[in-house]
């Protein structure tokens, strides 16, 4: 039985990194988006109830979440791009190809 370890030396070790921190970028993404439009349902319908004005805090906040959602976005992509390690260098396809010069 052999081990199915990662090969620090296999040119695809990079593209793995690179997905793993795709992934984790959408988790963050929908789970920040998630609790900010049920913050913003569930503190609306309470505001709504100590104010007594039914669907105008509810409304508000979960419409106003919206464009902060857009920015948080944001945000956590370019730092996530910012953070993001560069890909190896690429090899050249010619590498083992002769000179065609004639010399």
């Amino acid at each position: 039985m052999t081990q199915t370890g990662r090969d620090p030396s296999n040119k695809y070790h990079w593209y793995s990194a690179f997905n793993m921190q795709v992934a984790s970028l959408g988790g963050q993404v929908g789970c920040l988006t998630l609790l900010m439009v049920l913050g913003a349902v569930f503190g609306g319908i309470w505001l709504d109830r100590v104010f007594e004005t039914k669907p105008l805090f509810t409304l508000l906040l979960v419409l106003g979440s919206a464009p902060l959602s857009l920015v948080l976005t944001y945000w956590l992509a370019w730092r996530a791009v910012r953070d993001m390690p560069k890909p190896p260098a690429a090899r050249r396809i010619d590498q083992g190809k002769e000179d065609d010069s004639g010399e």
